[in-house]
Formats: C-alpha cells, structure tokens, sequence
C-alpha cells in the first residue's frame, strides 16, 4: 500500500478509538447529576474576580444578585486593578437591583508568582471568610470595605466561583448545590454556554468546546479512581473544606489554566469532581472576529502542553492525522485511483461528522458546519503554534495587560 494510503488507515483506526474509547466524549447528554433539595441550604459565598469587565458586568452581575436561593448567600466580586470602572458599576447595579448581598474589594497587584485571577480569588474567598460572622440583615448595599481573615469566623460551606462574563438563571445556585450535596461532590462545574452570534463564533466555539471534552472526557472527570480531572473556570461550585485539604489556591497559585489546575488539586487530595454542559448558566462574552477568538485559545494553548517542544510537535502531527488526514486522504485517493485511501479516508471524515453533531445541536448551530470541522482543526493548529512563538518571543500567556511566563520549577512545585 501506499504511504497516503497508511495515513488513511491510522486516521481511521484514531477514529476508531476516540468514537468507543474516549470516555464518549462526543455526547452531550451530561447535564448535573439527579438530585434532590437538601433539609439544610448551606452558606455559600458567590467570589467574582473581574478585571476591566463594564462591559459584560450589565448582563452577567443581576442574574447572580437575584439567584432564588433558600439559604444565606452573599457575593464578593473583586475589582482586580480594573480601569473602567468595573467596581464603580457594580456598586451601581447592586442598589438598583438589590437582592443578595454585594462586597466590593480590590486585591492590589498579585505578587511574583501568582496569576491576577488566582490572587483575586484568594483574596475573595479570604474576604468571604472573614465577613462570614456578620449577621445578615436586610439587603446591603455594596461596599468597598477590605475584610482580613478571622479564624474564629463561620466559613462559607460552599464557595461558588465564577468569572465575570457568566449569567446565571435565577436557580443556577440552587440547583448546583442540591447536586453537590446529593452525589457528594467537593467540586461541581458547568461548562457555560459560550456566546455564539458572529459567523467566527459559530465556526469556533462549538468546536472549542468538542475539543475540551475530548481532552477531559466528562465521564471520566466524574470517576473518582481516574486521573483524569477538568473544571470549567467560569462555573465552579466548590467545598471549602475540599479547597483547604487541597491548599488551593495557594498550590495552584502560578497556573495560567486554573480550572484544570483546581480540579487536579481537589481531586488528587481525595475529593470527588463533577463536570457537565450548562444549561442554566451562559457566557456573555462576545469573541465577533477571528482575532478575538485567536486570542482566547492561544493566550494558554502553550502552557496546556507545558511549555514543552516535543509535546508541541506531537499535537500538531496528531492534529494532521487526526482531522486534517481524512479529507486530504479522500481527495487524493479519489485523484489518484487509490481506494484503501479514499475509503479509509471518507470513513474517518464520516465519523469524525458524526461525533461533531451532537455538540452543533447543543449550540442549535446548523449541521452544515461538521465537514467544516477539519478547518476549524487547523485554525485551532495555527493557534497553538502562536502560543509557542509568543512564549519564546518572551510575551507568554497574555491577558489584559499582564503576562505570565513559565514558572521555574519551585513555583511549579506546589501544583505537582
């Protein structure tokens, strides 16, 4: 046979294998785990770390002040060196629309060491337990005042993290918590429904997501005698007791991405994980052009590898072979009268569609974008390949006028 015929093969039996052996990644019928309200709502705090977010905090911040919650909830959204009046805005929309209670808090810059979200959060979840003594009274309006850690404080039972572009139906929280508490989870997380409005959204998002649950299978998130752990950053329903007997966020603190990171900590600690698709909770981030979007993947893309050039070029030739392969060893095989080529070819293309509409459903995207899958692969191939030339380029994981470069290996340390 002929090499464009091996190729074929291999990119079929690859398809082969991620079809039946890949936890059924491709399936979308996770959602949160049966459940039942529990005789006790615990307390949880609600921690938004934001950064120059005005924009999105108009639509995202009501849906949490008004979440339908029988037991005590407050929410702390950290104003993490914002310079567009984030902070400002969301002491507005709390007095206009009042229900739970709102902290306004401002970090400062993160030490060496630290990511600007991990530090915000930290420095929320520090505020939630320090404030937790005080009674609640009626509704109060948002403040800025700093709270220190008070040992001899009441602490949140749960911690409820969630970024600053995610809207939440008004029974997200309580429904997260009578899923945690009912299966017995430390850590239970949605994959928000992303934004797709723009025809570079409707190409990518759908696919980003297809790609994170082929890393991550879901089922096997869910395993607590799997090493496989992921979480979704901007909807993480988290033990606090789980998050001490992790040391997080301290142990995570230099880790560019922190869900995945967080998850890992709490599970290897011995606590059980959860990972589904939302269906109460969405992102109202808009990405309207490529570069938008080629920004949101490669800011991390290098780090999820490690920083590691092997790694790099093992995912790129796998990419080729794995979505790029079928349709080329379809066409040649077509072009040049080589059938094992073409057959093996069409098949893989035909399963690697397959498993892609089950994700285009979910986002209520027309079925006509899965042969387009192996274009999107390739944009996601250019992507991580910026990564790497940014990062020796010395820019790193870039986000909103800070970056992170690899952590030497005692930084690193705590996160093994």
């Amino acid at each position: 046979m002929s090499a464009v015929a091996w190729i074929a093969l291999v990119s079929l039996a690859a398809w082969l294998w991620l079809l039946l052996g890949q936890g059924l990644f491709w399936r979308t019928d996770l959602r949160l785990p049966p459940r039942r309200d529990p005789d006790d709502w615990p307390y949880v705090c609600i921690v938004v770390p934001a950064r120059d977010e005005a924009a999105v905090l108009r639509e995202s911040l009501p849906s949490l002040l008004a979440q339908d919650y029988p037991g005590r909830a407050e929410i702390v959204l950290v104003d993490d060196g914002s310079s567009d009046g984030t902070g400002r805005l969301a002491r507005a929309l709390a007095d206009r629309h009042r229900g739970l209670p709102l902290t306004v808090t401002s970090p400062g810059e993160p030490p060496a060491g630290w990511t600007g979200k991990l530090w915000a959060v930290r420095h929320g979840i520090a505020c939630a337990r320090a404030a937790a003594d005080r009674e609640q009274g009626p509704r109060a309006r948002a403040t800025a005042r700093e709270y220190h850690h008070d040992a001899t404080a009441q602490t949140p039972e749960y911690l409820l993290l969630t970024d600053a572009d995610i809207a939440h139906e008004p029974d997200s929280l309580r429904e997260l918590v009578a899923a945690a508490r009912s299966g017995g989870f430390d850590l239970v997380s949605l994959m928000a429904r992303l934004r797709v409005a723009s025809a570079w959204e409707r190409l990518i998002v759908p696919a980003f997501v297809y790609f994170f649950a082929q890393l991550y299978p879901f089922r096997w998130v869910a395993k607590s005698n799997g090493r496989t752990a992921a979480a979704a950053g901007g909807c993480v329903l988290l033990r606090t007791e789980a998050a001490e007997r992790a040391g997080v966020p301290e142990a995570i603190r230099h880790a560019v991405i922190d869900d995945v990171a967080l998850a890992g900590a709490v599970k290897r600690s011995g606590g059980r994980i959860w990972l589904g698709l939302a269906e109460r909770v969405d992102s109202v981030r808009p990405y309207p052009r490529l570069a938008d979007l080629w920004r949101m993947v490669s800011r991390s893309a290098y780090s999820q590898l490690r920083h590691n050039p092997a790694l790099l070029i093992g995912t790129v030739l796998g990419l080729a072979v794995v979505y790029l392969a079928p349709p080329l060893t379809l066409v040649t095989g077509l072009v040049t009268d080589q059938p094992v080529a073409a057959a093996a070819g069409g098949a893989a293309w035909l399963i690697m569609t397959a498993t892609y509409l089950p994700m285009l459903r979910y986002y209520c995207q027309t079925l006509w974008l899965a042969p387009l899958l192996p274009m999107t692969a390739l944009l996601y191939l250019f992507m991580t390949v910026d990564s790497a030339v940014q990062h020796y380029r010395g820019k790193g994981a870039a986000w909103k006028g800070r970056t992170y470069k690899r952590p030497d290996r005692a930084e690193a340390a705590p996160d093994q």
